[in-house]
């Protein structure tokens, strides 16, 4: 499955890995990032009725899809937020762009998040969807987010032990994921989930999976606390998206923890768990296309 014309496909290279991209549209850059455990076509509802006001660009991140899934380091600064973020900008130069706006769900929000704090004069706008901030969650750990969230605790376990146990069937780890995370009664594209496995199940991108969740609690939490301590938030206006029937709403509010981090946030919930993308399209299509037209 792809994304269908008028995206094309490209392999980009970016520095020291190559990313996969579908784009599409000729109006202003709009860059979309897919979360774990997914690829670019989670956006296989969104994209395409956003190709007449934008150039959709639709990446698989380092270390997901058809991208390139590079060794990584003690530090596992290969799978920093800082280093996707770095990609993507040398991706958006790639296609002509050093001005854009992006959205991004999931691990693609946390991309987001960071993008917009190191490379605050390419970001125009930003939309993130059903995250809070990586250090808020972690500083505010308790047992209700770690039964919740059981997999950044088992994602970041040394010595190849998550890689191995989800290496025994990935079909069944990623269709558990989607289930336990969507709305009741969620349905996705029988193709698209195909693709999630065929994309997740080697060995290299579940170690790649794994290294992105370390890197979560390890250097960009470091690189985190060091934007709070010189009061750095995100400068660019920022939309919240998160759904109604997920974790993120039950724990968190959402709104008033983004306003620490943010300086410009409207926010608001939408009826569905966690894929917004994927389980009410049309509800995030609108809230895109007037949020990122708005001058």
């Amino acid at each position: 499955m792809k994304l269908p014309e008028p995206f094309q496909y490209q392999q980009i290279d970016v520095g020291d890995v190559t990313i996969n991209v579908a784009h599409g549209g000729s109006g202003r850059p709009l860059l979309l990032l897919h979360g774990y455990p997914q690829t670019h076509l989670m956006w296989h509802k969104v994209a395409p009725a956003l190709l007449r006001d934008f150039h959709v660009i639709c990446p698989d991140l380092r270390g997901y899809g058809d991208s390139s899934k590079p060794d990584s380091d003690a530090e596992h600064s290969a799978y920093s937020k800082r280093q996707m973020a770095t990609d993507m900008v040398a991706l958006m130069q790639s296609l002509g762009y050093r001005e854009f706006s992006v959205a991004g769900h999931d691990r693609g929000a946390r991309v987001t998040h960071r993008l917009c704090l190191d490379y605050p004069d390419a970001v125009e706008r930003a939309c993130v969807m059903d995250i809070a901030p990586t250090l808020h969650m972690f500083e505010h750990t308790d047992q209700a987010f770690a039964t919740g969230y059981y997999h950044w605790f088992f994602l970041i376990q040394p010595d190849g032990l998550p890689e191995h146990m989800i290496g025994q069937d990935p079909d069944y780890y990623l269709r558990e994921k989607l289930r336990r995370w969507s709305a009741p009664g969620a349905r996705f594209d029988p193709e698209a989930v195909a693709e999630y496995v065929r994309c997740f199940s080697s060995s290299e991108a579940i170690h790649a999976s794994c290294e992105d969740y370390r890197a979560a609690a390890t250097i960009d939490l470091q690189h985190d606390r060091a934007d709070r301590d010189r009061g750095h938030k995100v400068p660019c206006p920022l939309l919240v998206l998160w759904g109604s029937k997920g974790f993120v709403n039950r724990t968190y509010d959402v709104k008033a923890v983004w306003r620490n981090y943010a300086n410009d946030v409207k926010a608001e919930a939408l009826e569905c768990g966690h894929f917004l993308p994927e389980e009410v399209p049309e509800a995030v299509i609108t809230r895109m296309r007037r949020f990122f037209t708005e001058s």
